[in-house]
C-alpha cells in the first residue's frame, strides 16, 4: 500500500494522456472512478512515500490533518465524475472538459498529499491553472471574463507563494511541511512571510476582498465543476494555511485579530451580497464566501491562542467535512431540480438546513463547536463572537431560504438519468452520516450536548425566525414591486465604472486640475488595464505578469 499515493496521482495522468489516443472511449468510461484510490487513502494513516527523483525530493503521505480532506476528495470527485458523465453526455467539448477535470483533480489531490514544500507548490499551481479550463468551458463572454478574473488573482497568489517558497528554500532547502511552523516562528521577518501566506492562500479560499472570482466562476462553470470548486478546491487554500502557518507554535495576537476581523466581515458580507442575487449558483457561491469566513475566524483563534490549536484544528476539520458535503450536494441538486419535478426540491432542503445549522443536524454540531472555540478568542473577541455567531447562523438561514426560493422546481422539464440523481442522493446520505462519525472520534461529548433541549430550541428559533423574516420581507417586496439586485462580483463593478467614467469626464482648470490630475492619470491607466485584461486570455501575457510580479516581490524582499 506504500505505492497508493503515487498510483492515486498517476491514474489521472494516464487517463488524460489516453484521451488523446485511440483509448479515449476506455478512458472516458474510467474517469468517473478516478478518485476511488483517494477514497481508500484515509484507511492508511501514517502512510508515507518518497520519490527522491521527482523535483527536489517529493514526499507524499497521509496524516491526521489531511485525512478528512482526502475522504472529502474521494467522495466529491467520485460523485462529480459520475454526475459529469451524464451531465455532459451530449457536449461536443466533453473530452476537453475531462482533460482539465483530470488535471484539476490531480493538482487538488497532490495539494492534500504533499508533505514537502516544492511538491505542494507544484500541485497547487497545477490545480490553479487547470481549473481555469473548467470555468471557461462553455466559451461565453461571461465565462471568459470570469476566467480572466480568476486567472489574474490566481497568478498573484502563485507569485506570493513562490516568494514564500524561495524563503523556505534559502533556509531549509525543500523542507517537510510539518517542520515549517516551528522554523517560521523563529524567523526574524516572520511577519512578512505570514502576511504573504495569508494573502496568497486567501485568494483560493475566497476571503473578502479577494473573493470576487468565486461569485463570477460558479454561474459559468458546469454544475459538477461548481460543486468541486466550492466543495473541495477552495479548501486547498485552507490546507495551505494549515501547512505553512506557525499554528500552535507561538502567540501571534495581531495576526489572529486580523484573521478574526476579516473572517467575520466575510461571514456577513457573503450573506449581504448573496441574498439579492437572482442566479441560484451565485447565491451558493456567496454562501461559500460566508462559510469560509467562519473558518478564517477559527484560524485567527489558533494564531492568537496557540495552546488551543489541537482543539481548534479538530473543529476546522469537522467544519470542512460538513461544509464540503452539504455544499456539493446543493450544487449537484441544482442540476437535478432543473429537469425534475417538484419532488426533487425536497432533496435540497436537508443540505440547506445543514448549512443553516438546523436542530439535530451536523450543522448544529458545527455551530456548537464554533461557539466553544469563541470562548478561546483573545481579548473582547470572546464576547463579540458569542453574539456574532448566532447572528451569522440566522444570516446563513436567510441565505438558504433565498436559495430554496430560487432553486425550487415548479414543473418537470426533462428526464433525469441515474447518472445525475444517484451521485446527488449519495452525497446527501454521506453528508448526513460522515460529520457525525468524525465528531464521534473527536467530540463525543459535543454529540450529547447538541441534543440538549435548550440548544435544540435555540437553533429552532433561529431557523423559524429566518423563515418568517424571509417570507415577510420577500412578500412585501413583491407586493410593492421593490426589487434589489447586486451583480455578481460586487466590488468589481464600482471599479469598472471608474474605468469607464474617468476618461470621459471633463477636468477643471487651475488648482482643481492639479488636484484631480492624479485621478485623471488613474483613469488613463485604468483604460490600459482594461485592455490588458482583455489580452490576459493569452497565456504568454499571463506569464509576463507572473514574472513581473515575481521580480517586484523578490526586489522588495532583497531590499528588506
Amino acid at each position: 500500500m506504500h505505492l497508493l499515493p503515487a498510483l492515486s496521482l498517476g491514474l489521472p495522468l494516464l487517463l488524460a494522456l489516453a484521451l488523446g489516443s485511440r483509448l479515449r472511449p476506455i478512458a472516458q468510461a474510467l474517469i468517473p472512478l478516478v478518485a476511488l484510490p483517494a477514497l481508500a487513502l484515509p484507511a492508511f494513516p501514517g502512510l508515507e512515500m518518497e520519490l527522491p527523483w521527482l523535483l527536489l525530493g517529493t514526499r507524499l503521505g497521509v496524516d491526521e490533518t489531511n485525512i478528512p480532506f482526502l475522504l472529502l476528495m474521494g467522495l466529491l470527485w467520485t460523485a462529480a465524475g459520475v454526475y459529469a458523465h451524464g451531465y455532459l453526455i451530449d457536449d461536443p467539448e466533453r473530452a476537453r472538459f475531462q482533460f482539465f477535470y483530470l488535471f484539476t483533480y490531480m493538482g487538488n489531490l497532490g495539494t492534500f498529499l504533499a508533505l514537502d514544500a516544492a511538491s505542494f507548490y507544484l500541485f497547487f499551481t497545477l490545480m490553479t491553472f487547470a481549473a481555469y479550463g473548467l470555468i471557461v468551458h462553455d466559451g461565453s463572454e461571461e465565462a471568459r471574463r470570469a476566467g480572466r478574473v480568476y486567472l489574474i488573482l490566481g497568478v498573484i497568489g502563485e507569485v506570493l507563494l513562490l516568494v514564500v517558497l524561495m524563503h523556505l528554500g534559502a533556509a531549509l532547502g525543500n523542507p517537510d511541511l510539518r517542520q515549517v511552523g516551528p522554523w517560521l516562528a523563529a524567523l526574524p521577518d516572520r511577519d512578512l512571510i505570514i502576511g504573504l501566506v495569508l494573502v496568497g492562500f486567501s485568494i483560493k479560499m475566497g476571503v473578502v476582498p479577494l473573493h470576487v472570482w468565486l461569485a463570477l466562476a460558479h454561474p459559468c462553470a458546469p454544475t459538477p465543476a461548481s460543486a468541486m470548486l466550492s466543495g473541495i478546491i477552495i479548501k486547498a487554500g485552507l490546507m495551505g494555511w494549515l501547512r505553512f502557518l506557525p499554528l500552535g507554535e507561538m502567540a501571534l495576537t495581531q495576526w489572529g485579530v486580523v484573521c478574526l476581523s476579516i473572517g467575520m466581515v466575510s461571514a456577513f458580507y457573503g450573506v449581504l451580497m448573496g441574498i439579492p442575487q437572482k442566479q441560484v449558483k451565485t447565491v451558493l457561491a456567496y454562501s461559500s464566501i460566508s462559510q469560509m469566513g467562519l473558518v478564517t475566524s477559527l484560524i485567527g483563534i489558533g494564531l492568537a491562542a496557540p495552546e488551543t490549536w489541537p482543539f481548534v484544528l479538530a473543529i476546522i476539520l469537522l467544519f470542512s467535512l460538513h461544509h464540503g458535503l452539504a455544499k456539493a450536494s446543493l450544487f449537484l441538486g441544482v442540476g437535478v431540480t432543473a429537469k425534475a419535478g417538484q419532488w426533487s426540491g425536497w432533496g435540497l432542503v436537508l443540505p440547506a438546513l445543514v448549512l443553516a445549522g438546523a436542530p439535530l443536524t451536523s450543522g448544529a454540531l458545527a455551530k456548537l463547536l464554533l461557539k466553544d472555540a469563541a470562548y478561546l478568542a483573545p481579548g473582547p473577541w470572546a464576547d463579540w463572537l458569542t453574539t456574532l455567531l448566532p447572528l451569522s447562523s440566522g444570516a446563513t438561514a436567510l441565505l438558504m431560504a433565498r436559495f430554496l426560493y430560487l432553486a425550487w422546481p415548479h414543473r418537470r422539464t426533462g428526464t433525469v438519468s441515474a447518472w445525475l440523481w444517484l451521485p446527488w442522493l449519495s452525497l446527501i446520505i454521506a453528508g448526513t452520516i460522515l460529520p457525525w462519525w468524525w465528531a464521534g472520534r473527536h467530540f463525543p461529548e459535543a454529540i450529547l450536548r447538541v441534543f440538549a433541549s435548550e440548544l435544540v430550541i435555540e437553533a429552532l428559533w433561529i431557523i423559524l425566525g429566518a423563515a418568517v423574516l424571509a417570507v415577510t420581507a420577500w412578500g412585501s417586496w413583491r407586493a410593492e414591486g421593490f426589487h434589489v439586485h447586486l451583480p455578481a462580483g460586487d466590488i468589481l463593478h464600482p471599479l469598472s465604472r471608474l474605468v469607464n467614467v474617468l476618461p470621459r469626464s471633463g477636468w477643471p482648470a487651475g488648482i482643481g486640475a492639479r488636484l484631480i490630475l492624479p485621478f485623471k492619470q488613474l483613469g488613463r491607466a485604468a483604460v490600459w488595464l482594461q485592455e490588458s485584461d482583455r489580452r490576459l486570455r493569452l497565456w504568454n501575457v499571463t506569464g509576463i505578469l507572473f514574472l513581473l510580479l515575481t521580480a517586484g516581490l523578490i526586489a522588495l524582499l532583497w531590499r528588506g
